[in-house]
């Protein structure tokens, strides 16, 4: 199989290539760089180096070229759903009309940008069963801490404010109970049955006057549907308790389940995964929040609400018979969570998608990444273990556990060698109840051909885990940085150039 072949000696640093005199002088002759460049942004003694313009040019030209992306190859990150962005969402938010709208424009010169949070703030209550969503929040663990606030001020008002321990499955996302410890409440970890999945008894063990939220990943981390949710949201409303569904993985059911069908009063979505938005790198994010009824009052604030116009005023489309308003009076209301009002060039590109795919269209994205998952997990249970051996969902998990003891090839290793492959690896070791876990999501965006050339490769690199296991030991050899000391690049790390 090819692999791309990048040249780690091809040149020095930019910074290193410097010498006094070689930078281009455009703006001499007089004009002082402040015409060109605001004042607070200059620095006299900021130490850069003299360089050409093209040396510039090359040297960002080529660091983007050894930066790994969807747009290069297959990334199946495990319940990171990186799928592909169609450019369409990009080209929309792009548009001047929103792209240089000012977040403190006045509400009547703001009515194009209101209306799409407006629409996509109606589109993903419709999509997925609840009353109202905040587009406040920058990203999915924002919008955690935020239904946890919620969830704080909400038990806080019925004067139960002894209820202070937020129940977490071993299969939910990492961030939960971070989020929960966060605001200050007790977490109880809930450790999954022998199917992956979570025990109604063992959750009726942990319920009482005391519990707070149940935070659920569903399907869960494995990929696997919680197939008993309705019993468990039924005795955690039982217990008072209110239930929080985690939406990062919500390609796998959009358009086919709806969390706020199964029970659970408050949520929140990564659009910047499963509505195709541009992410990595951490960041820019956007996690719309969404509340059952009962708890709409304390979403986070500015809410974009809908005014109907007096006839006169109404034109000819449904649109143009109301008008729209950023609302800030909310008694209730946690309060904003960030600057401004939203990560508005994102909701333009969940908006985009939403209506180019349809309900239709949003439907089958699901089903075609659930296929997709269900293929490749066949495919690779010919070669390694598959601790949940039935059908998943938007993805799964296999084990390189017993390859270790065989060959001492772990799933790291197996991670690096897809590196040299021309595929970006899994995610490693998470959930950590499976060992030596790699944790797969292919989406729905890629080809059965870009599915089956995955597989080969991972093939290939477990048959040379036991034929010449030091080779993948040495993994990966072809990429810029090669196979580096993990423990040392956490504990030491150097992440800027420093002049001599």
């Amino acid at each position: 199989m090819s692999a791309p072949v990048f040249d780690r000696t091809a040149s020095p640093l930019i910074f290193d290539l410097g010498q006094e005199g070689r930078a281009n002088r455009y703006v001499e002759g007089g004009k002082p760089l402040d015409r060109f460049v605001p004042k607070s942004l200059l620095r006299d003694d900021l130490p850069l180096p003299d360089n050409s313009e093209l040396d510039v040019v090359r040297h960002y030209t080529r660091l983007s070229q050894r930066t790994f992306g969807i747009d290069l190859g297959f990334y199946p990150l495990g319940s990171c759903t990186m799928k592909y962005n169609p450019r369409i969402n990009d080209a929309m938010a792009g548009k001047p009309e929103f792209a240089d709208l000012h977040p403190f424009v006045p509400d009547a010169l703001a009515q194009g940008a209101l209306q799409v949070m407006y629409e996509l703030e109606r589109s993903l209550s419709s999509l997925f069963g609840m009353a109202a969503f905040s587009l406040n929040p920058a990203a999915g663990a924002h919008a955690e801490l935020g239904a946890l606030l919620i969830a704080k001020r909400y038990f806080r008002d019925r004067g139960e404010v002894q209820r202070d321990k937020v129940i977490v499955p071993d299969t939910a996302h990492g961030t939960n109970p971070a989020s929960a410890a966060m605001c200050g409440f007790k977490v109880i970890s809930l450790p999954s049955d022998e199917r992956g999945r979570v025990s109604v008894e063992e959750l009726n063990k942990v319920l009482g006057p005391d519990t707070a939220v149940c935070m659920m990943t569903n399907p869960n981390t494995l990929g696997l549907f919680e197939d008993r949710v309705a019993d468990i949201t039924k005795a955690v409303h039982a217990a008072g308790g209110l239930m929080y569904y985690d939406g990062a993985n919500a390609n796998a059911l959009m358009g086919n389940a709806r969390p706020g069908d199964m029970g659970f009063d408050l949520m929140h979505l990564n659009t910047h995964k499963t509505f195709t938005i541009p992410h990595g790198g951490g960041g820019a994010g956007h996690g719309p929040l969404g509340v059952a009824e009962h708890l709409v009052e304390y979403l986070p604030t500015p809410m974009v609400v809908a005014v109907k116009k007096d006839d006169d005023e109404a034109g000819p489309s449904p649109s143009d018979r109301l008008s729209f308003r950023l609302d800030f009076d909310r008694p209730k209301s946690i309060g904003p969570m960030r600057s401004f009002w939203s990560n508005f060039a994102h909701a333009v590109r969940a908006l985009a998608y939403i209506y180019a795919n349809g309900g239709d269209g949003l439907k089958r994205v699901s089903q075609l990444a659930v296929l997709n998952a269900n293929y490749l997990r066949v495919k690779i249970a010919e070669f390694l273990e598959t601790p949940y051996p039935e059908i998943c969902r938007h993805e799964f998990v296999v084990s390189a556990q017993k390859l270790k003891k065989e060959t001492g090839v772990r799933a790291l290793d197996l991670a690096k060698a897809l590196l040299d492959r021309g595929f970006m690896a899994p995610t490693m070791y998470f959930p950590l109840i499976v060992p030596e876990c790699l944790m797969i999501e292919p989406t729905e965006t890629e080809s059965k051909e870009t599915l089956d050339s995955f597989v080969e490769a991972l093939r290939d690199i477990v048959a040379t885990a036991s034929e010449n296991p030091d080779e993948l030991f040495a993994a990966p050899v072809t990429t810029v940085v090669g196979r580096v000391d993990e423990t040392r690049a956490a504990r030491q790390p150097d992440l800027r150039w420093r002049p001599a």
